[in-house]
């Protein structure tokens, strides 16, 4: 089998150093330099269980960070590759608070695996996962259905549509459905094939559907649209905070959809997303945790109403599942 690594990116909104240089930049630099953005759930730790115990194929996992990391973590674990943003992200963009800068320049790691999975820090394993669900022979595992999506003034509709920019600008949408048919009008898809049908006959993307979920990449895809639109990215990767004109990984997600080179999958199968957090979805995404509905969930943040105790009832819900320390934990903490 073909090593595959797990990318995980995090922030320690706790660290004065960290806070001290947010002051500072989002002083100089306009953008989302919002709490919510940035604050920690305590979860941490069950990122890393749930992927040694149901996922314990994976080669490596490359903890990313601006250089701080938690004291319980076995920093010396000889799957953990700490990696700072200094390591690999070019000087002229740093110190970044933009997710897209971190993401975007995971290529530049070069011992990174050509086959890897990148997660944010609101995705989970909660059940046991094979390999087969991220790449089979030489293609990802993805699900291509067109979507329709326009800015109404928030940050996310903006970088759909410039995400989107990029794909119209390169690829024929087409030729891109002509030359794989099967991949884009697939019946695993369900009910969200009746979107590529209603969205077909317009000559352009529109958008393409987004789960919220870990997603696989090869390396060289990275390497390939930057070398395609290196200024795109880089004006991105400028920004010190998330803005209105960025792109940020799915526009590596829609070059690999673009050229084929995935094979079709219906991610709901195996995982749940729980986006734009308030209270009644979090008692939902508590249920999945608890009794393990899914592979993979995805609990992001959002608007509630008391975040300490939500944070509080999230974490009993992994710990119900994943009680036990795992080799990434220090064991005398």
């Amino acid at each position: 089998m073909e090593k595959i690594d797990f990318v995980l990116i995090w922030v320690d909104d706790n660290d004065p150093t960290w806070q001290e240089s947010l002051r500072k930049y989002s002083q100089l630099e306009s953008g989302d330099s919002r709490p919510v953005r940035f604050r920690d759930w305590g979860t941490l730790r069950y990122w890393f269980r749930g992927v040694e115990k149901f996922a314990p194929w994976v080669n490596n996992i490359y903890f990313i960070t601006c250089g701080h990391y938690p004291d319980w973590i076995n920093i010396n674990h000889p799957k953990l590759k700490f990696i700072k943003h200094s390591d690999y992200i070019p000087k002229k963009y740093l110190p970044t608070f933009n997710s897209r800068t971190i993401e975007l320049n995971l290529h530049r790691i070069e011992s990174l695996s050509e086959r890897f999975v990148y997660f944010n820090d609101d995705t989970f394993l909660i059940n046991h996962i094979s390999p087969k669900r991220f790449f089979v022979n030489d293609k990802v595992r993805d699900i291509a259905v067109l979507s329709a999506r326009q800015p109404k003034g928030d940050l996310r509709d903006y970088l759909m549509a410039n995400n989107i920019g990029f794909v119209n600008r390169f690829f024929d949408k087409k030729d891109v459905i002509k030359k794989n048919k099967w991949g884009w009008f697939n019946p695993r898809y369900g009910k969200l094939l009746l979107r590529t049908i209603a969205l077909y006959p317009y000559p352009a993307f529109t958008g393409i559907y987004n789960p919220h979920l870990p997603n696989p990449f090869f390396k060289t895809t990275l390497k390939k649209v930057w070398d395609l639109d290196y200024s795109t990215l880089d004006k991105t990767c400028s920004c010190k905070f998330r803005n209105f004109q960025n792109v940020n990984q799915y526009v590596f997600r829609y070059y690999q959809l673009a050229v084929g080179r995935f094979m079709s999958i219906n991610p709901w199968k195996t995982s749940a997303t729980y986006s734009y957090m308030n209270d009644d979805i979090l008692m939902e995404a508590i249920d999945v945790i608890s009794n393990q509905k899914k592979s993979l969930i995805c609990v992001n943040d959002g608007d509630l109403s008391n975040f300490e105790y939500s944070k509080s009832i999230l974490c009993e819900a992994f710990n119900k599942i994943l009680p036990d320390k795992c080799s990434f934990e220090l064991s005398k903490l």
